[in-house]
């Protein structure tokens, strides 16, 4: 049985983009993908790159979950970061998890017929932003591993690392 991974980036370009280079990387080693998308913005990958571009293969599939954001009023405007990084906070924590529940669930129904096109093997991991803290507790409740991918830069990673040093030594915020 393929190992199934799930992917999970935060819901920007720059998180986007590097996210589904390593979930196509991972699928060229042999593994059943899901890439989660808010409702948001698969719906502006879909009006973007037409609906082909969300129609992947039978082991590479797109799955939406809602960030509890109300759409904006220009379906083509960035949504408003401030809300945006609330809702990753507070919002996203059960639709992420019920998600997982509703693919593993999906794998136990299928197992009748592991080599059925339509079989979805049980999540064997995660793979979260790394500014996306509730995919850890979602892996921790239902005993799937997380692994957490920093799409930016070496030099930010080191930034946020040192930033509450930062803070003590009264360096930021920059006067």
């Amino acid at each position: 049985m393929k190992p199934h991974a799930v992917f999970i980036p935060v819901p920007a370009q720059g998180h986007v983009t590097p996210m589904m280079t390593l979930a196509k990387l991972f699928h060229s080693k042999g593994f059943h993908i899901t890439f989660v998308n808010t409702e948001f913005n698969h719906q502006r990958l879909i009006n973007s790159r037409g609906p082909d571009s969300v129609r992947g293969l039978p082991d590479f599939r797109f799955e939406t979950i809602t960030d509890g954001l109300p759409p904006p009023e220009d379906l083509n405007a960035t949504q408003y970061v401030p809300d945006l990084f609330h809702a990753l906070r507070y919002n996203m924590l059960f639709p992420f998890r019920d998600l997982i529940k509703k693919l593993n669930n999906n794998s136990k129904s299928s197992l009748s017929s592991p080599s059925s096109e339509g079989f979805i093997p049980p999540v064997t991991c995660i793979v979260s932003d790394g500014m996306m803290s509730f995919a850890l507790k979602v892996g921790r409740e239902l005993g799937i591993p997380v692994a957490l991918f920093w799409t930016a830069s070496a030099c930010g990673l080191i930034c946020y690392l040192h930033f509450s040093q930062l803070v003590e030594r009264g360096l930021v915020p920059l006067r």
